[in-house]
């Protein structure tokens, strides 16, 4: 069975792995107690054994490409929609064909080409502090970087892919000119360098260091559901506002968890096996319960504390375009000066 990753191992993994008709072997950037259970659940009823090995996501998108033909993994499980472009980018996946997946999954969530799939959705929306800021006096994600906001906004650093994929966002829909110019405005109305998770986004606006934070949906529902006392106070003072709902705007913007088949796969028909259960309906209410994650199936519905957020306009391009603009995006970031 595959053990955790470790990193100095990885050029040597391949010859201790046998490739079975019965296994699939996944490399998995989400905690295991968030996906285990799934993959269990799935050898109960398919027969199919899981071998998981579980790292961060840079990491493992590494690790496959030092291992190469040779790399035992048929699945990588990653999040957000640039890691997934990065991984075909340098060819690290191939296209499958499943009715099933393409059924499931609406078409801006997955690659154009069947290279990757989202499983799950999560939002990027503004959090703002209950006492501080009323719901009115916020509109949309352009509205950040006006001097009114100057001194109020937490945000994590520019290194994170979250946060380039949101500007790569932008730059998909407005172009490479006003997304520079918003993250001039933007960057200037930080409450403080940007440090830390999305959680200590949230953690720092209920503690007053700033009224308004960006945040992942599903970091502030594990924070609400979970059993951290000091995390469940730091949410309940803050609330969601969902950006640029108007007739004509765009939505807020949204990114996937997803997985792609290895270009290495052996065990590839296991794999694709693997992919269409998690977009079935049980993985999909799991997900929705247990993560706090928005199911990519329509005809499942998310869990009670996501539903009592009220329903939202997402951003509905292609998620391949945050890829596509990932690089810009890194650029326009280091000439405003976003660390």
């Amino acid at each position: 069975m595959l053990k955790k990753l470790v990193l100095g191992t990885a050029l040597f993994a391949a010859p201790l792995f046998a490739f079975a008709e019965s296994e699939v072997n996944v490399y998995s950037s989400r905690q295991e107690q968030l996906i285990k259970p799934l993959l269990d659940k799935f050898t109960a009823s398919s027969g199919i054994k899981v071998n998981l090995v579980t790292g961060k996501d840079d990491a493992l998108i590494e690790r496959l490409k030092l291992e190469g033909k040779n790399s035992p993994a048929d699945i990588l499980l990653t999040a957000d929609a640039g890691r997934l472009y990065r991984t075909k980018d340098l060819g690290l996946s191939q296209a499958i064909e499943s009715e099933t997946l393409k059924a499931a999954i609406p078409e801006n969530l997955r690659d154009p080409e069947n290279q990757w799939f989202g499983l799950t959705y999560r939002a990027r929306p503004i959090f703002y502090v209950k006492e501080k800021i009323k719901p009115i006096d916020l509109s949309t994600y352009a509205d950040l970087a006006d001097p009114k906001w100057k001194g109020k906004i937490c945000v994590r650093s520019s290194d994170n892919i979250y946060n380039q994929s949101m500007l790569a966002s932008m730059i998909a829909s407005q172009g490479p000119e006003a997304a520079t110019q918003w993250a001039e405005g933007f960057v200037k109305n930080l409450a403080r360098p940007p440090e830390g998770g999305d959680r200590d986004q949230l953690k720092a606006a209920a503690a007053g260091i700033c009224d308004l934070a960006i945040a992942n949906t599903y970091y502030y529902g594990q924070m609400l559901a979970g059993d951290v006392a000091e995390e469940k106070a730091a949410a309940e003072k803050v609330a969601i506002f969902w950006p640029d709902q108007g007739e004509q705007a765009r939505g807020t913007h949204i990114n996937v968890s997803g997985a792609t088949v290895t270009k290495a796969a052996k065990n590839k028909d296991n794999a694709v096996k693997l992919l269409e259960y998690l977009v079935g309906d049980e993985a999909q209410a799991w997900y929705a319960e247990h993560n706090q994650e928005y199911p990519v199936k329509t005809t499942v519905s998310a869990s009670s504390l996501l539903k009592a957020w009220g329903d939202f306009k997402a951003d509905s391009i292609n998620l391949s375009e945050l890829g596509k603009h990932n690089a810009q995006a890194v650029k326009i970031m280091d000439t405003v000066g976003w660390k």
